[in-house]
């Protein structure tokens, strides 16, 4: 099969198609052949030698794909032979094809086309981890979250909205305030890092019961500024590095919660638990349009380098999606 492969020292230019081994399907999986993929901000740090795949999982880029069933194993059930699905991966998306287990497929939702459908399972599953499963966002709350343009925080805007919750969005450029502010989300420009007084201006003083942080080191003390008694913060990024301090006795007189979530490196259980919840919860949402998959654009796979530089340069606004070209 045909696969991206990574060369060299890093960089977009380090990205080429050629040929890999095929996967082998395994208990308990299926191989699927991948009509489509996404990128993440998890693929450029794989890409640059800082984001190792966790043990077992495949060297080849990708965290998600679409695509139809090529091969079930003898233990799987409820697959059959050319189903269209989506995945969450640990790895090996960007390729033909891909071993998945059967556990961590989802079916495309209705009236999502099978290439859109990439850009649902990494960051939809994120959002729902973080907000419903860690955070407990509940109806009534207010939801803070940073990245409001990125992929994860157009999936968690419109997650937040369908509990019944209020979005703030931050972004850090004020042209990309359209769409988290099309989602239904309040959006705050987080000049210089500094949001804490505009969100409690917004929210009469009460402040953010959850913070949603892709940002990391630099958003933390305005986090811990921004939260309401009893807040709770996700952090689930370190863009912006991973070394802070906090005054930990705000923490402590305002009963508020750090926890610290990744979805790449959770055991296969965790996952398998995890997608079977999305799935029972979302996928009505995706068929009568509460939820919806913000693209970007999608470009051929042999555009893979100018997907990278889009994502690595901040100027997508939801999914770069790479469209896959079969044998």
């Amino acid at each position: 099969m045909n696969a991206v492969l990574v060369s060299g020292t890093g960089g977009p230019a380090s990205l080429s198609i050629g040929e890999a081994p095929t996967p082998q399907v395994g208990p308990g999986e299926v191989l699927l052949k991948v009509i489509a993929t996404a990128v993440n901000r998890a693929d450029l740090m794989q890409r640059d030698g800082n984001y190792p795949p966790p043990p077992g999982a495949s060297e080849i880029l990708g965290l998600e794909a679409s695509g139809a069933i090529a091969t079930v194993a003898d233990d799987v059930t409820g697959w059959r032979v050319g189903d269209h699905a989506m995945a969450l991966l640990s790895g090996g998306g960007y390729a033909q094809y891909v071993a998945v287990p059967a556990a961590q497929l989802m079916p495309i939702p209705k009236g999502v086309d099978v290439v859109t459908a990439a850009a649902i399972p990494e960051v939809f599953l994120t959002a729902f981890l973080t907000l419903i499963r860690l955070a407990h966002l509940g109806p009534g709350e207010i939801a803070l979250v940073h990245a409001g343009a990125s992929g994860v925080g157009t999936a968690a805007i419109q997650i937040a909205r369908a509990v019944g919750a209020r979005a703030i969005a931050t972004t850090r450029d004020r042209s990309r305030t359209a769409v988290p502010s099309d989602l239904g989300a309040n959006v705050v420009v987080a000049h210089e890092a500094r949001f804490a007084e505009q969100v409690r201006a917004m929210t009469d003083g009460h402040g953010a019961d959850v913070v949603l942080d892709l940002i990391g080191a630099a958003y933390f003390p305005e986090n811990v500024a921004s939260c309401a008694r009893g807040g709770r913060i996700v952090l689930t990024g370190l863009v912006a590095g991973r070394r802070t301090e906090a005054d930990l006795g705000t923490l402590l007189s305002n009963n508020i919660s750090v926890i610290g979530s990744t979805l790449r490196g959770r055991t296969l259980q965790e996952k398998s638990d995890l997608v079977r919840a999305f799935t029972d919860w979302a996928l009505p949402r995706f068929a009568d349009g509460t939820l919806v998959p913000v693209v970007d654009r999608v470009l051929p796979w042999q555009e893979v380098a100018s997907a990278h530089e889009r994502v690595g340069a901040n100027d997508a606004v939801g999914k770069v999606v790479l469209r896959i070209d079969g044998e």
